[in-house]
């Protein structure tokens, strides 16, 4: 038997109407909402089935309203008695994870994204950080150009590694820019600027990533049976406490997206469970390995058909 990896979705997956079918038939499902609802001191639930899409795009709202949908359409496939051998999580989705595999409360998990969220929007001066999506380039040549411009011109890091020939930049407005000009040089067809409010997994978000180790700490981490596979160094951790110090270099380094795929493909999954909004893993995972199988739950109908 292969085995079986939950993985969730971050920032850029949410979509207006996430999780309402789930919370309309499901009533652990709609524990979760409500519970996000009474702790955020606002209606998240009403902000994610009806928008508007803007105010739901505002980072400080896009993660717990992401973190509550996943959780949610957790809930709704539990009936299942599916147990992963492993949770991992593009970005934010890696505190969907966590709670996936016991470490953090839901409770824990949506005050921290709330505030990982405003600290992330507040870290750097709107304008002055960028991110762009470079396709087509090798990682070493990308590094390269990156470390050049960041010499000369404005800081520029790697911040997603998504998959074979999709790679996210990160960092100063003058930094991103000079990529997107000379992305050629390190063999990049496209360069496509992102439309994101700041330089998130550069160094820029260091201020971002100090705050959130003061709200992270008032948190209670456990030990996971389940090994999560970090973000920050693609390898499988269950110790509560180096998650939480993991969850803080998270905000500055890349998401390395692609190892962790491929270390998990080299531990025997052959099935990957994307629990959450839309399909993005789904196409960064085939575009790592065709041959895996990739289930979308992204609402309660997939839910349901996946039990078939």
């Amino acid at each position: 038997m292969g085995k079986i990896a939950f993985v969730f979705p971050g920032q850029g997956a949410q979509a207006v109407g996430m999780g309402k079918d789930a919370y309309e038939g499901n009533d652990a499902a709609r524990a979760i909402f409500d519970q996000a609802d009474e702790l955020l001191g606002f209606s998240l639930t009403k902000l994610a089935f009806e928008g508007p899409d803007e105010l739901l795009r505002q980072t400080a709202n896009t993660q717990p309203a992401l973190l509550a949908t996943s959780i949610a359409l957790l809930e709704t496939y539990k009936a299942q008695n599916v147990k992963p051998d492993f949770v991992a999580g593009h970005s934010l989705g890696e505190y969907s994870a966590l709670v996936a595999a016991g470490v953090l409360s839901f409770a824990d998990a949506i005050r921290l994204v709330r505030a990982r969220g405003q600290f992330m929007e507040q870290a750097v001066p709107s304008g002055q950080g960028a991110m762009a999506a470079v396709l087509g380039a090798e990682r070493e040549a990308l590094q390269a150009l990156c470390v050049d411009i960041s010499a000369t011109t404005g800081l520029v890091e790697l911040a997603n590694v998504n998959c074979p020939g999709q790679i996210v930049v990160s960092g100063s407005a003058e930094g991103v820019a000079a990529v997107v000009e000379r992305g050629k040089e390190a063999g990049a067809k496209r360069v496509i600027p992102l439309d994101v409010s700041g330089p998130f997994h550069s160094s820029l978000m260091q201020p971002a990533a100090d705050n959130l180790a003061v709200e992270l700490a008032k948190a209670d981490f456990r030990d996971s049976e389940i090994p999560v596979i970090a973000n920050v160094n693609a390898s499988p951790v269950t110790s509560g406490q180096e998650l939480r110090g993991l969850l803080v270099k998270q905000v500055v380094s890349p998401v390395q997206w692609e190892d962790s795929i491929k270390y998990l493909i080299a531990q025997g999954v052959d099935t990957f469970v994307e629990i959450g909004s839309g399909t993005v893993l789904a196409g960064l995972i085939k575009k790592i390995d065709k041959s895996v199988q990739v289930i979308s739950i992204n609402n309660a109908a997939s839910a349901a058909a996946v039990a078939q």
